[in-house]
């Protein structure tokens, strides 16, 4: 049975740079004061960051990072979703991890590795996408530069997805595409989609602006994080985590009364 009200938390990380233990400690911290939430959501890489060293970062399927996972869904109760790299039969993927209270996980491969960067020569494409549930709702997860595809993230026109999760590193000087594409992605398949980008600035000098925002079927932002502007140059302390929290609650029934009186699924093109 679905739940009818999903309240989703995410957490636009400022990511400490290769650093696992420093990031677990951040995550927990930011999500010890909030109550009752269904799914808490980190950005993309939490643990390590986005950068040259991540096929060297890999953990086998079911390491360290998935192990603290586990422990942050078991203590509030809900899904985690978070990516961190993972090694399998040599191959290193980009993965992002939906976790449950009781262990069990659905996982996706990032389908679109960035080629502007040098995730593209040592990650591994992922060729699947996915649905999860998770308390009667339908999720399909990508990572970061998925979003620009629209034909990857295509809903079918039996909407077979009700939620569009995405984890991501945008960095912020194209922070108006992350914005545009998140309510461009929810319009286009008449469902509800989340956003959780990092802030801050890492080590290679790349800003992150976070613009982190939950939005509904319509393109309207049910809550979302104004710009982070702090240079490269700003060596002042990390904004309070907890300052940027985001949550907002999904309506079953609303997103059900949307579709069934603006039906624009049935007239989806076959391509």
């Amino acid at each position: 049975m679905k739940k009818e009200e999903l309240h989703i938390t995410l957490y636009q990380q400022d990511i400490a740079w290769e650093d696992p233990d420093a990031n677990y400690m951040m995550v927990e911290k930011a999500f010890e004061g909030v109550g009752e939430s269904d799914i808490l959501v980190v950005p993309e890489t939490f643990s390590t960051g986005f950068g040259d060293h991540m096929a060297r970062q890999a953990e086998k399927p079911g390491g360290r990072t998935f192990d603290f996972a586990v422990e942050i869904a078991r203590k509030h109760e809900a899904l985690f979703a978070g990516t961190w790299t993972v090694c399998e039969n040599g191959v290193v993927y980009n993965r992002l991890h939906l976790v449950r209270p009781d262990g069990s996980c659905d996982t996706y491969d990032k389908g679109h590795t960035f080629r502007m960067s040098s995730e593209a020569s040592q990650i591994a494409r992922g060729s699947r996408r996915i649905i999860s549930s998770w308390r009667g709702w339908s999720i399909f997860p990508a990572v970061c530069y998925d979003l620009r595809f629209p034909l990857w993230l295509r809903n079918s026109p039996n909407l077979d997805y009700d939620l569009l999760l995405v984890c991501a590193n945008w960095p912020g000087s194209r922070y108006e595409a992350w914005s545009t594409l998140l309510k461009a992605r929810a319009i286009e398949n008449l469902a509800y989609v989340v956003g959780c980008n990092r802030q801050g600035c890492d080590s290679t000098g790349i800003n992150y602006a976070g613009c982190s925002a939950i939005v509904d079927y319509k393109g309207k932002a049910l809550a979302e994080l104004p710009p982070q502007n702090r240079a490269a140059d700003d060596d002042s302390k990390p904004l309070d985590g907890n300052s940027q929290l985001l949550s907002a609650t999904l309506s079953a029934a609303k997103l059900s009364t949307f579709r069934e009186h603006w039906p624009f699924n049935l007239d989806f093109d076959n391509t």
